[in-house]
C-alpha cells in the first residue's frame, strides 16, 4: 500500500518554517502558562487554607470554652468531604477544597472529642481568579502565536524571496543567459553584515562570471583559430588541385576538403556563439525544401510527407540544419534513413544504435562522440544552434524499436498543403 503524498507546498521552507515557529510557541506558552498556573493557584490556596486554619482555631477554642459554634462551623457539618472527616477523626488537622451548595469552599477540619470539627470557607472568588488567570493565559498565548507567526512569515517570505531569486537566476544561467545576475545589496557593499542566503548569491554570481569568462575565451579563441586556418588553407587547396592526378594527389585533395568543412563549421560555431546571426525570413514549402535537401546530400535518403506545410523561415538554415541530421544518420547510423514531414515537424530517423546516453542527456557536445563513430560532433551543435536562430525546437531520442529520431519543430506555420487540411480552411 503506497504512503500518501503531502501536497507540494508542504515541502517549502515557508511552510516548515510555519509549523517550526507554531510548535514552538504553543510548547512555550504551555510551559510558561503553566508555570504560572500553578505558581498563582498555589498562592490563592495557601491564602485560602490559611483563612481556614485560622478560622479553625477560633471555633475549636469557642468549643472548648463552652461558646456558640459559629455558623460556618460546626461539629461533623453536613458537606464535609468523607476523607477530611476521617482525617479529622484520626486526631489530624487538614483541608480541602470541595463543593459546598454549588459553590467552591474551602474546608478545614480538625479533632475534636472524636469526632471532627470544621468550618468552610467561601473559594468562589479565588476559584474565578484562578480561571480568569488561565482565559487570560490561552488569550495571550493565541495572540502572542499569531503575532510571532505574522512576524515569522515576514521574516521568512523575505529570506524565502531572495531564495527564489537566485534559483531563478540559475536557472536563466543554466538557459545560456550567461549575464544573469542576483546582484544581492548586500553583495555589493562590504561593509553591510551577510547573512548565508548573500553569501550563496554571491559565488552563484562570481561563478557565472568566471563561467562566462571562460566560455567567451573558448570562442574567441575558436574563431581565432578557425579564422587564422582559412588562409593557409586556401592556399594548400590551390596546391593541391596542381598535383599531378594519382592515389595521392586523391588522398591529399581529400584531407584538405576535410580540413576546410572543418574550418568552416568551426567558423560557423564561432558566429553562433556570438549571437551575432541575421535571419531571412521568407515563406517556403516544407516539403520541397526536404526534398533539396534529400537530393543535395546525394544519399539513399526516404522523404515522407504526411502534411505539408507551408512555414516561414530561413530557407538557407533550415536546409543546413535538414543536412546535418541528414548526414549524421548515414555517417552514425544505418539504413533505412527516413525523412518524415508532417506539417511543421520534421523527423529524421534511422536504424542504427541509437543516440550515445550523454547526447540524450545533455544535448550535443562539440568535439565529443560515443568513442565508436567517427567525426568532430559539430554538425548536431551545428543543427542545435541553427535551429535555435530560426526560431525551431530540436530534440534527440531513440526509438522504442532501435534507431536514433532527431524531430525538428518549426514555429507556428502559415497553412496546410493537403487537400483535406485546405477543405477545413485551418491556418497558423
Amino acid at each position: 500500500m503506497r504512503r500518501p503524498r503531502l501536497p507540494r507546498w508542504t515541502a517549502t521552507l515557508t511552510w516548515k518554517a510555519a509549523v517550526f515557529i507554531t510548535v514552538m510557541c504553543c510548547a512555550l506558552a504551555a510551559l510558561l502558562g503553566a508555570l504560572v498556573h500553578a505558581a498563582v493557584t498555589k498562592q490563592t490556596v495557601d491564602q485560602s487554607r490559611e483563612k481556614a486554619l485560622g478560622r479553625l482555631v477560633e471555633v475549636t477554642r469557642e468549643y472548648e470554652s463552652g461558646e456558640p459554634v459559629p455558623r460556618y462551623g460546626g461539629i461533623d457539618p453536613p458537606g464535609l468531604p468523607d476523607s477530611l472527616r476521617e482525617l479529622a477523626v484520626g486526631g489530624r488537622r487538614g483541608t480541602m477544597v470541595a463543593t459546598f451548595d454549588g459553590r467552591p469552599v474551602m474546608w478545614a477540619a480538625g479533632p475534636a472529642d472524636g469526632r471532627a470539627i470544621a468550618v468552610r470557607v467561601d473559594f468562589t472568588t479565588s476559584a474565578n481568579t484562578i480561571n480568569g488567570l488561565d482565559q487570560a493565559i490561552v488569550g495571550s498565548s493565541v495572540l502572542a502565536i499569531g503575532a510571532t507567526l505574522l512576524v515569522g512569515a515576514f521574516a521568512v517570505t523575505r529570506v524565502t524571496r531572495r531564495l527564489h531569486l537566485t534559483a531563478q537566476v540559475a536557472r536563466r544561467i543554466s538557459a545560456g543567459d550567461l549575464d544573469a545576475r542576483v546582484n544581492d545589496p548586500r553583495t555589493r557593499n562590504p561593509s553591510r553584515p551577510q547573512d548565508e542566503v548573500a553569501t550563496v548569491s554571491g559565488a552563484l554570481d562570481t561563478m557565472a562570471s568566471s563561467l562566462q569568462g571562460k566560455l567567451l575565451s573558448e570562442q574567441r579563441f575558436t574563431a581565432d583559430v578557425a579564422h587564422e586556418l582559412r588562409t593557409p588553407l586556401t592556399g594548400l587547396s590551390a596546391a593541391a588541385e596542381l598535383l599531378p592526378e594519382g592515389r595521392p594527389a586523391e588522398l591529399v585533395r581529400d584531407r584538405v576538403r576535410a580540413m576546410r568543412s572543418l574550418t568552416e563549421d568551426l567558423l560557423e560555431i564561432s558566429r553562433l556563439d556570438a549571437g551575432s546571426e541575421r535571419v531571412d525570413l521568407d515563406v517556403h514549402e516544407l516539403a520541397h525544401l526536404a526534398e533539396r535537401v534529400v537530393l543535395a546530400s546525394a544519399t539513399d535518403t526516404e522523404v515522407r510527407v504526411v502534411r505539408d506545410a507551408t512555414v516561414e523561415t530561413d530557407r538557407r538554415r533550415l536546409e543546413r540544419v535538414l543536412g546535418n541530421l541528414v548526414a549524421n544518420a548515414h555517417k552514425h547510423g544505418k539504413p533505412p534513413v527516413v525523412l518524415t514531414v508532417d506539417g511543421a515537424e520534421v523527423t529524421v530517423a534511422d536504424h542504427g544504435p541509437g543516440y550515445p546516453e550523454y547526447l540524450l542527456a545533455h544535448g550535443p557536445q562539440r568535439f565529443r562522440t560515443d568513442g565508436n563513430s567517427k567525426g568532430h560532433g559539430l554538425g548536431l551543435t551545428i543543427a542545435v544552434g541553427q535551429s535555435a536562430v530560426i526560431g525551431a525546437q530540436l530534440c534527440f531520442l531513440n526509438a522504442a524499436e532501435g534507431g536514433a529520431v532527431a524531430r525538428l519543430t518549426l514555429p507556428e506555420y502559415v497553412r496546410f498543403l493537403d487537400d483535406d487540411a485546405a477543405e477545413g480552411g485551418r491556418t497558423g
